[in-house]
């Protein structure tokens, strides 16, 4: 009878415990990836507008958070066009189309800051106002509340007012994240918003 020296039956066992085993049982378990809140808008390189479904909207108050991430660094290729307003969230109001009436936040990567911006407009008529300078990476609470002939916009606990052109309750459609200006986006810009 032959017997099997150490090395050989060190390695008939762990060919047996490996045999045993699943590739599942095998694998380093990590923890999983964390799941991302709210919903990704993207903004593909070459155009103004992500894609998105028409939603009609009847609201007092619009309350979401939003995060921004390195994609939101970008330099235009015309640098008049570097303090141009993009758009972000809002909705279009008074029963009319949003270039007529409307309110919605806008944001900028401006003098190497990441700015906050009140975008609204009034009869045709444009106003833009710096709420914030914010930071990259991090969760920034947004408030519009639609009141009687202005739209107060809120980031955090700075509060910024506008005329509107009605009053009582907003109707209108959604209005989503927009690059532009006249130039459309230099590259994938990814923006993340939870709605309240």
């Amino acid at each position: 009878m032959k017997y099997l020296s150490w090395a050989g039956a060190s390695f008939l066992l762990i060919s047996l415990f490996f045999a045993s085993c699943s590739v599942e049982d095998l694998v380093d378990k990590q923890d999983p990836a964390p799941v991302e809140e709210g919903q990704e808008f993207v903004i593909e390189t070459g155009q103004h507008e992500t894609v998105n479904p028409l939603k009609t909207l009847k609201k007092i108050k619009m309350v979401f958070e939003v995060r921004f991430d390195s994609t939101a660094i970008y330099t235009t290729k015309d640098p008049n066009n570097q303090s141009d307003v993009n758009k972000l969230f809002g909705m279009a109001d008074c029963s009319s189309f949003h270039h007529l009436n409307s309110a919605r936040f806008g944001w900028r990567w401006y003098q190497k800051k990441l700015e906050l911006h009140a975008y609204s407009y009034k009869a045709g008529k444009i106003t833009s106002t710096l709420i914030s300078v914010i930071d990259l990476k991090k969760w920034y609470t947004c408030e519009l509340t639609l009141a009687d002939g202005k739209y107060v916009f809120k980031v955090n606990n700075k509060t910024i007012e506008q005329p509107r052109n009605c009053s009582g309750e907003g109707v209108g459609y959604q209005l989503y994240p927009y690059f532009g200006g006249d130039e459309t986006a230099p590259h994938k810009i990814k923006i993340r918003i939870k709605e309240k």
